[in-house]
């Protein structure tokens, strides 16, 4: 006689779904959940810079003009960027897997309709529908990540595999795109999406355990989520648009202007309402706040000068796409050295803070290495040291970051700190890019009205903006050495752990009674406000 199922099973129907999640171990289905995560992770970073590399062939093919171009990329960060917010709290509300698988398969079906695009209207509009699927699954890969992995020490090898992820796939895009688009044809820059995206979505399914969220049995804040998705939106667009028209354009200081108002009436709005869609308490968090001011200095110095490095390795030394794709893999596999098990190792022998900052500082230094760059730099020593120094900044920083931003945001917020990290890192990938590639181009255009040559101009303006980028980095480690310093010291208190670090270590012991909340309570039962601090109970 068969034995009875488990009761976590018991209402559950034979399926091959559920067959194949009870023949495996809960800590085995964890690990490949986080695959499935950072498989959509790694889908997301793809797109971001595969599609730079095909924008000549797609001009081309279908007519646009040079200034409708740019929105082949602004039209995915302007969705994407605005909704991250929404998201990650319709995550808390309505369950994260279900808002991931959602996000997932939007993506899906927009690169299918990216693919198949045959005219610039409708590959502007998938490529909108493309950046709301991202920002779904964004928004809530961290909080599953720091839900599944409540201990610190698992957490943290859980984060050096999303951040490899999120950086390597950016070498990975430059060699794919520039593959796919001189072998086959740039629609397949977005139809490689396509088994990627039914892979995650097939295992999500089966490997992501169900949360119900908090629900919608209380009022929804939907005036609040208008105004926020609207003034990130605003800020997103405002931003992309200096790059052509200029700092002091109608364009920049009115849709700046936009969003400030807006933001402003978000806040006053959040502050009065009794079930508001960001509960201005997790303001309070100084990790969360700080690490994320932290990494939008890193993210603008660090991704405008990824940028103006590409254009440098192609206008000025002449490398093809899969060269330069090929230029950056060295800070790629240190990154991925780094990820198995270094940085984690550090985290916990030094603690997150002076981990992060010496990966701050290598980032400077390879920045530093980069700015000496010129006509016939060869690729040895110089670039191949600046890009080593730059993967071991970014894989020794960009981890306890994120540790340092989650650890005290507790699990029925948890999508919506998720999103905050996210919305602070395009929003400031999209302010450094404008920064430092205007900055770049009209420094460029004085030389030439100087009578410089062509390449000698090009040469300047990238190296100012390396200078940009540095000082960036430089306001990073001001700002999380004089923040972060104080409550690191408190936190590193063995004799006496603090609040939050208990926590850690009780949800470590028993995380399934951590995470079962209770659904008839107005934030689902799991929240007990203190002042000055956020605990679970």
């Amino acid at each position: 006689m068969p034995s009875a199922p488990t009761p976590q099973h018991k209402d559950s129907p034979i399926t091959p779904r559920n067959l194949l999640t009870r023949s495996l171990s809960p800590d085995r289905r964890r690990w490949l959940a986080l695959v499935v995560v950072c498989l959509a992770q790694l889908m997301i970073v793809l797109d971001t810079t595969i599609v730079n590399v095909a924008l000549p062939y797609i001009q081309r093919d279908l007519h646009f003009t040079q200034g409708n171009l740019t929105w082949v990329i602004n039209a995915f960060l302007v969705t994407f960027g605005s909704f991250l917010l929404l998201a990650g709290r319709l995550g808390d509300l309505l369950g994260r897997k279900r808002v991931f698988l959602a996000g997932v398969g939007l993506f899906t079906v927009a690169s299918l309709l990216c693919g198949a695009a045959d005219t610039s209207t409708l590959l502007i509009v998938a490529r909108f529908l493309q950046g709301i699927g991202a920002a779904l699954q964004a928004s809530v890969i961290l909080a599953i990540i720091v839900i599944e992995f409540p201990s610190p020490a698992e957490r943290a090898r859980a984060m050096s595999a999303y951040v490899f992820t999120a950086v390597a796939g950016g070498s990975l895009g430059l060699l794919a795109g520039g593959a796919l688009t001189q072998l086959l044809n740039w629609h397949w820059i977005f139809f490689v999406n396509l088994p990627i995206g039914l892979v995650a979505l097939l295992a999500g399914r089966a490997l992501i355990p169900r949360d119900e969220g908090l629900g919608l049995h209380h009022d929804i804040d939907w005036l609040g989520s208008l105004l926020v998705t609207l003034a990130i939106g605003v800020a997103v667009y405002a931003i992309v648009e200096a790059t052509s028209h200029g700092w002091g354009s109608v364009q920049t200081l009115g849709g700046g202007a936009l969003a400030l108002a807006l933001m402003s009436a978000f806040l006053v709005l959040e502050s009065r309402l009794a079930n508001p869609i960001m509960p201005l308490r997790i303001l309070r968090l100084r990790g969360l706040v700080v690490s994320c001011v932290t990494r939008g200095l890193l993210v603008t110095g660090m991704y405008g000068t990824w940028f103006v490095g590409s254009l440098y390795l192609e206008h000025v030394l002449h490398y093809d796409a899969i060269q330069t794709g090929l230029a950056f893999l060295p800070w790629t596999l240190t990154v991925a050295a780094l990820s198995m098990g270094v940085t984690r190792r550090l985290v916990a022998r030094l603690g997150a803070l002076p981990v992060m900052v010496a990966g701050l500082l290598l980032v400077a230094a390879g920045l530093v290495v980069m700015h000496g760059i010129g006509l016939h730099t060869s690729y040895f020593p110089r670039l191949l040291i600046g890009f080593v120094l730059m993967g071991l900044g970014v894989g020794n920083a960009f981890m306890p970051m994120l540790q340092i931003a989650m650890e005290d945001v507790p699990h029925a917020d948890a999508g919506l700190g998720s999103g905050i990290v996210n919305v602070s890192q395009q929003v400031s990938g999209a302010l450094g890019l404008a920064v430092l590639s205007t900055s770049a181009t009209n420094h460029t255009s004085a030389l030439l009205a100087s009578h410089h040559g062509l390449e000698p101009s090009l040469l300047g303006g990238y190296r100012l903006a390396y200078v940009l980028g540095i000082g960036s980095v430089l306001a990073g480690v001001l700002v999380a050495v004089a923040l972060l310093r104080s409550r690191s010291a408190t936190g590193a208190t063995a004799a006496a752990p603090s609040s939050e670090v208990a926590v850690d270590r009780v949800a470590a012991d028993a995380p399934r009674v951590i995470r079962r909340r209770s659904q008839d309570q107005h934030l689902g039962g799991d929240v007990v406000e203190e002042p000055g601090e956020v605990l679970l109970a």
